[in-house]
């Protein structure tokens, strides 16, 4: 069965490289483990948008075999950092 990724989210998350941290130590408070999550999350983001802006402006022809249309990736790169 033939899978679409429907969205460029789908995708990044399909693509991501596995970057764990270490395991938090005890003493750490866990809203500081919460916040270094969330800007790594934003951080991923910001990069995967970069990325697919790059690849429309330089190779658009991937944009189309990735099964993305031009206008869901102008959406996608559109969204500010923090939106999923």
């Amino acid at each position: 069965m033939r899978t679409i990724l429907t969205t460029v989210s789908e995708l990044c998350d399909a693509v991501q490289l596995d970057f764990h941290e270490p395991p938090a130590i005890a003493t750490d408070a866990p809203g500081r483990h919460r916040f270094r999550n969330l800007i790594a999350a934003w951080d991923n983001r910001a990069y995967c948008r970069w990325q697919l802006a790059r690849m429309a402006r330089e190779t658009p022809q991937l944009i189309d075999d990735i099964g993305l249309t031009m206008a869901e990736v102008n959406a996608e790169i559109a969204k500010p950092f923090w939106r999923r």
